[in-house]
């Protein structure tokens, strides 16, 4: 390897960071092409397509409930691909007796447009509008499950549309608490890009910020599960989240757990389906 590879090398391996720090809308990693369907899987399926506030159409699947529903999930996947690759968290979630919805923000899958931090706010709201608005799937009953950015979204798209009231629980499963601290610590996880954490931090947006929105959640019960072995985005983003928060709320620090991987342990899917079944009964309380 020469002189000039030997540079040019560890700027090429900087320059995904240094962009997702210059545009809050780098967060964003969309794929089009659609890997797995329901189908795939033996489940039943709808297509669905919501129009967003600003006329976007987003496409989504309505996976039913086996059976009486106990209740709906809104699911909202991470920052990369899109629903089919990320189905596997909750394609379990029928046979217990609960409708999911599984929404692909615009420019990911077969919705149109292009990812914005204030568009795919606006997509979670017209998805949980859509889930309210229908009355064959329990509209009273509706609990969001937000993973990694997803769980980010969800907290300031409930917060800012004044829809807290309107669901029975949040659910942020390795969430991070703000833009501008996650793309410090991943800066500064590089020696080329250590010095310009703090300034390339600045210029992302800062008005979306899930630790000042989910202060308003509550009464609303929240669930935050994180775990402890998530190299991606770090435990005491969960922390953080956790204390912001009002009451009732809970946190699970799952061991051994990686970056999204807490939902695929069979122990963690029968408490939470516990916790489910609490918070969507009338009256009832979460474990």
């Amino acid at each position: 390897m020469g002189p000039a590879t030997a540079i040019l090398r560890p700027l090429a391996l900087a320059l995904p960071v240094l962009f997702l720090a210059g545009c809050s809308n780098l967060f964003f990693v969309p794929m089009k092409e659609l890997r797995l369907s329901p189908d795939d899987l033996g489940l039943d399926f709808e297509n669905v397509f919501i129009d967003s506030s600003d006329g976007v159409r987003l496409y989504a699947w309505l996976l039913p409930a086996e059976g009486e529903a106990r209740g709906t999930l809104l699911f909202l996947h991470g920052n990369a691909e899109n629903i089919s690759t990320h189905i596997g968290s909750v394609y379990w979630l029928p046979a217990r007796g609960y409708n999911v919805l599984l929404l692909d923000y615009r420019g990911y899958g077969l919705s149109t447009g292009e990812p914005t931090l204030e568009g795919a706010t606006a997509d979670v709201q017209a998805g949980l509008r859509w889930l309210l608005d229908n009355p064959r799937l329990t509209p009273r009953r509706i609990v969001v499950l937000g993973q990694s950015l997803g769980g980010s979204l969800a907290v300031e798209a409930v917060a800012r549309g004044g829809l807290a009231g309107d669901i029975r629980g949040l659910i942020l499963d390795s969430a991070f608490a703000d833009y501008r601290l996650i793309a410090r610590e991943k800066l500064a996880g590089f020696w080329l890009t250590w010095p310009l954490q703090y300034p390339l931090s600045w210029t992302i947006r800062d008005d979306y910020r899930p630790l000042e929105a989910v202060a308003r959640i509550g009464p609303t019960p929240l669930l935050i599960i994180h775990g402890d072995a998530d190299r991606i985005i770090p435990e005491h983003h969960a922390r953080l989240l956790f204390e912001a928060a009002g009451e009732p709320k809970a946190i699970w620090h799952v061991p051994g757990a990686r970056h999204i991987g807490a939902l695929h342990q069979p122990e963690i899917r029968d408490r939470l389906d516990a916790w489910l079944r609490a918070v969507l009964t009338d009256g009832g309380t979460p474990p």
